[in-house]
């Protein structure tokens, strides 16, 4: 996001018709924050409007949504999110991951938050504790890091002779280190040996890759995160360029053409982000709404992409999987 579209999104509510500004200041407004753009996660966003819908509310006829998207500019969270709290609305709901949950609650005491959280929120700093979160802070948390060792594990019955793994991770990502410190303890348990590589943004993915080029690793593992579920297309183009099995951790980079994912409902989990949301509007605490962990992990395997990499999946493998494509 450059800074004129910056300055434009905060002094946008300016040039709105009087009537319009009229019609909105009548209904509840929802503050929406971000990283990526509104056309990064098109199935997320559906799915948080699906959430809103069964808790009674529809955006435009009795909500109103300020959306505020940092794009690349992760530093921007904490700008977006004070800003939010300066138009007082009622509730901010932060689906994009932990940095963008810890910028809202850094911002405000007082306004009610709505996570969708990769981590472990107590760990994270976000709530006290799941059942009773205190606080302004509640929300969804996938504990993606406890399947670090599930995916390293499919890795290895993917790949047996496989002794090194590259590790794709995003070092601004809060759930970075705990995340790391996982993968590295199953892959000390497995016998193997991870290859670091770290990504920001864009240049950064494709200077990882250009690394695995010099240095080739026997297969990727792709850490949650949820800038690299945005640039997914980017990922799994490069993955296929380099024929490297890979296994992600949303179902939507297999659908994307990647090989292989292990992971909860992510959408499931959005639309709980949006239950909660509605719930709060309806006049519950935050602190006393319990985080939410969906409970269905889904195993996705790329039939396509196996044979592309001349690669066999094993029987047992493809008894597990929930979906596969051919």
């Amino acid at each position: 996001m450059k800074r004129r579209e910056f300055i434009t999104l905060l002094g946008g509510a300016a040039a709105w018709p009087l009537a319009a500004r009229a019609q909105q200041a009548a209904m509840p407004v929802i503050g929406f924050l971000s990283r990526g753009t509104p056309d990064s996660a098109p199935g997320e966003l559906a799915a948080f409007h699906q959430g809103l819908r069964e808790a009674g509310y529809v955006e435009g006829q009795n909500v109103a949504i300020d959306y505020r998207w940092s794009g690349e500019q992760h530093d921007l969270l904490l700008a977006l999110a004070a800003d939010l709290v300066r138009r007082r609305v009622d509730v901010i709901v932060t689906p994009g991951g932990t940095a963008d949950a810890q910028a809202a609650k850094a911002a405000t005491t007082s306004i009610p938050v709505v996570f969708t959280s990769g981590g472990d929120p107590i760990k994270l700093g976000l709530v006290a504790s799941l059942s009773h979160p205190g606080g302004n802070v509640t929300g969804v948390t996938f504990f993606s890091n406890v399947l670090a060792a599930k995916r390293l594990t499919l890795l290895r019955d993917l790949m047996p002779s496989t002794a090194t793994i590259a590790v794709l991770m995003n070092p601004t990502n809060a759930n970075a280190v705990i995340d790391l410190e996982e993968s590295q303890s199953a892959a000390r348990a497995l016998g193997l040996q991870l290859q670091l590589l770290r990504a920001t943004n864009e240049r950064e993915i494709d200077a990882a890759f250009a690394a695995m080029v010099q240095n080739p690793p026997g297969a990727l593992f792709v850490a949650a995160d949820a800038y690299f579920t945005s640039r997914r297309d980017q990922i799994v183009a490069q993955v296929a360029r380099l024929r490297i099995p890979a296994i992600y951790p949303r179902r939507e980079y297999v659908g994307a053409g990647g090989l292989i994912s292990y992971a909860t409902q992510a959408l499931d989990a959005f639309r709980l982000t949006g239950t909660y949301v509605g719930r709060i509007l309806k006049g519950e605490k935050p602190g006393d709404l319990p985080v939410q962990q969906p409970t269905k992990i889904e195993l996705a395997i790329n039939l396509k992409t196996a044979k592309a990499l001349g690669l066999e999946v094993p029987d047992k493998l493809l008894a597990l999987a929930d979906e596969v494509i051919e």
